[in-house]
């Protein structure tokens, strides 16, 4: 039978086919990077090249898709198992797969945020978000982040930097973006016309910048005075990645929305969600079918988001996140780089203006898969899986140091 993992016979012919009927200019980029690979086999915290067999150390998780790893054996079981009986289900129909993801993700922020909206991509969650600020509001205005990300769709893409939106004409109106961690601008931007404030807690995309003391309280403390909404996306930093379920409980701060993806799954199956306060989601009550998702809240990906959880909110999980993380601080504080974290969140900021770029090339070389943060290619984005082992561990930075050490 053949490789699963390899559908070509080399590398040549994968990058023709991809070339040509997929991304050509993808892979020319990556060719000029050096960065020539394609994912094969996948165990647990590393992933294999398809074709010439080198295994990697996955630091990049895909923004968080692979928190557990690749394939964590019990996500796969529990999807392999509900394979026998379900399907994506249907989305037009009550759901207690559905029921049972949204309880258990409303339990995560204490109740506070009890309604749960299912999506596909990140994208898609964030639309919501701001779909539904603008009808509890009745405003139109958004405000965001310069050099954040929140997806490549409609609202979403409005919302973030004008590199990926900038080529497909000009901007719907109604968006504005100030620099993170400025409350005076932020104050300056947000009146009578916003309906949202959205942001992530740490923008990752821009170089993983840790917020000033008090800044996300701020923010809170703003959108009340002005009646506007506070959105938080915590797609990558979620899930368990900052020691917390949520970052922006380690702030003190609640928002009206938050929204969540890339690893509620496990990296097994496509699923995100934006969770949201009661008094917002009883704009559902008297629209109970104005958003629908074909395949939001699919009921596998339901399965593999229970089994996630699980894992994540098992005792000691969490604990473990926190230590690992003060590890990484200790044995890398004498690195020539800052190391900006929060948990397992962590970037690695360099003097040189592309140190994270020419970092990402060397760790490549070194088995290490780790990207630059593309709105500050200064910074590496340096994600190791939640699941890694002690002797992982060591492995991982004796070869930061060979490898970046001055």
């Amino acid at each position: 039978m053949a490789d699963p993992t390899a559908p070509y016979p080399d590398r040549s012919a994968v990058e023709e086919a991809f070339a040509a009927h997929v991304n050509r200019g993808k892979v020319d980029a990556y060719r000029a990077l050096g960065l020539e690979l394609v994912m094969g086999e996948r165990d647990g915290i590393r992933f294999r090249d398809a074709y010439d067999g080198t295994w990697y150390v996955n630091c990049h998780c895909n923004g968080g898709v692979f928190n557990l790893g690749h394939r964590h054996p019990a996500v796969v079981a529990a999807v392999r198992d509900a394979l026998e009986a379900l399907d994506v289900g249907n989305h037009h129909l009550v759901s207690g797969w559905r029921a049972r993801l949204a309880e258990r993700l409303s339990a995560t922020t204490g109740g506070v945020l009890p309604g749960v909206v299912f999506g596909v991509g990140g994208g898609e969650a964030i639309d919501l978000a701001i779909k539904v600020a603008r009808a509890h509001t009745g405003r139109a205005g958004v405000v965001s982040v310069t050099g954040g990300y929140h997806g490549h769709t409609g609202l979403a893409l409005a919302a973030g930097d004008p590199a990926y939106r900038d080529p497909f004409g000009p901007n719907p109106p109604g968006f504005t973006q100030v620099v993170f961690d400025d409350l005076d601008a932020m104050a300056a931007a947000v009146d009578e016309r916003t309906a949202v404030v959205l942001v992530e807690p740490i923008p990752a995309t821009l170089g993983m910048p840790i917020p000033s003391p008090g800044y996300l309280a701020g923010l809170r403390t703003l959108c009340d005075e002005r009646g506007a909404l506070l959105a938080f996306d915590e797609v990558q930093t979620g899930l368990g990645r900052t020691g917390t379920v949520w970052y922006h409980v380690q702030e003190g701060v609640t928002p009206d929305l938050l929204v969540t993806g890339k690893g509620l799954s496990g990296g097994v199956y496509p699923i995100t969600a934006t969770l949201m306060t009661a008094e917002l989601h009883r704009f559902f009550d008297d629209h109970p079918f104005v958003h629908v998702s074909t395949f939001g809240g699919a009921e596998l990906g339901c399965v593999a988001g229970l089994a996630t959880l699980d894992v994540v909110e098992a005792p000691g999980f969490l604990d473990r996140v926190v230590e690992l993380g003060e590890r990484f601080e200790s044995e890398l504080a004498d690195m020539p780089f800052q190391l900006r974290r929060r948990g397992m969140f962590m970037g690695l900021a360099f003097d040189d203006p592309a140190g994270g770029m020419t970092a990402t090339q060397a760790l490549v070389s070194a088995g290490v898969f780790a990207i630059f943060a593309n709105n500050d290619p200064s910074v590496l984005q340096f994600l190791p899986p939640l699941t890694i082992a002690d002797d992982e561990v060591d492995d991982l930075i004796a070869t930061l140091r060979r490898v970046l050490g001055s």
